[in-house]
């Protein structure tokens, strides 16, 4: 199906899914110019973001931008200013960046409470100048009361990057034999984020895992990196479904090796909902050179990020475009891009 099949912009076309891919084609098929130049990377690449090669220099710009509408704007482990923060420094690290600047656009609703607001710039601040970056541009709306919905704050952030020319990473380069590795257990945001907003009472201590990987990322660079992937909408699925379309190949997942935490597994038996395809913001799903496979998880485990580090799978050049599940009771089957986000309104 495409666009022309629908009548109207449906809510499933804004979480990750397949809804969204008719949504995004839709748009980009539209935009003439894609790239600025021959070698860089634009929004035809449907990567975390566009690379612009400098003239003449070894190094290459990566632009990212992302907007943030999660409700509630608090919940457990975090607020919407984490998730615009982290998310747009982690979006720059997953293409080999090193971020460098962004900038930070408010749309606010009229009677959202200062001391709300300032809660949310304050984090945004703590974790850009943790990092050394800067906020240098901005732009702020203020909309009348019953223009926007009870969560009352929209933000939009532009990430800016550099990389060395010839280390850049893309979602296309995936090579068989790479090895996959998850940073930590999945699912944790998302189910974090559905347990605040329904108000349900659970002897559990599940939280966001909402953070910036730039301190667990920046030391594996120097590895055969071939792919990185922050597993936001549609979750684990969603980023290894992409990947091997995009890099015709398939990839070969073992269940038993998925770290899922025990707190998210009794959510998602509560509701229904398949962990694999639930966001998370504080973890990367990394393709990488089996032979550096080993020194990247020693790496991985070093850090407080890192510390539920797994082998999940591997590459393989047969039956390209497809993602395989080895069960838990041995067999295997196909994992197929969700429709949506299975919880709306979580980034």
């Amino acid at each position: 199906m495409d666009a022309l099949d629908y009548e109207i912009v449906e809510l499933d076309m804004g979480q990750g899914g397949k809804k969204m891919d008719i949504l995004i084609e839709f748009i980009t098929g539209r935009i003439k110019t894609k790239r600025i130049s021959q070698d860089g990377i634009g929004v035809e690449s449907y990567d975390d973001g566009a690379i612009i090669p400098l003239p003449d220099q070894s190094i290459d710009l990566v632009l990212t931008t992302d907007s943030y509408t999660v409700s509630p704007l608090f919940f457990r482990g975090g607020n919407i200013g984490d998730l615009a923060a982290a998310g747009t420094i982690n979006d720059l690290l997953m293409m080999g960046a090193r971020p460098i600047a962004m900038t930070l656009a408010l749309v606010i609703r009229e009677g959202l409470k200062f001391s709300e607001l300032d809660k949310v710039i304050t984090t945004i601040v703590d974790i850009t100048e943790k990092y050394n970056i800067g906020i240098v541009a901005g732009d702020t709306k203020v909309m009348p009361i019953g223009s926007m919905d009870e969560a009352g704050l929209i933000i939009n952030t532009t990430g800016l990057g550099e990389v060395p020319s010839g280390l850049r990473i893309t979602d296309s380069s995936l090579q068989p034999n790479d090895v996959i590795i998850s940073t930590g257990t999945l699912g944790d945001h998302g189910f974090a984020m559905l347990v605040t907003r329904e108000g349900i009472e659970l002897e559990t201590d599940l939280q966001s895992d909402v953070a910036s990987l730039l301190p667990l990322i920046q030391p594996i660079l120097k590895f055969r990196v071939h792919a990185m992937k922050d597993p936001t909408r549609g979750g684990l699925t969603g980023v290894l479904t992409e990947w091997a379309r995009k890099s015709n190949v398939s990839i070969w997942i073992d269940e038993a090796s998925i770290p899922i935490s025990e707190d998210v597994k009794i959510v998602s038996d509560i509701f229904g909902i398949d962990p694999l395809n639930v966001s998370c913001e504080g973890k990367a799903i990394i393709a990488v050179h089996p032979e550096d496979a080993e020194q990247v998880i020693k790496l991985l485990k070093s850090h407080q990020l890192g510390l539920n580090a797994s082998v999940i799978g591997q590459v393989k050049s047969t039956r390209k475009g497809q993602v395989l599940l080895k069960t838990a009771i041995g067999g295997h089957r196909i994992l197929d891009k969700p429709v949506g986000e299975p919880i709306p309104r979580v980034c």
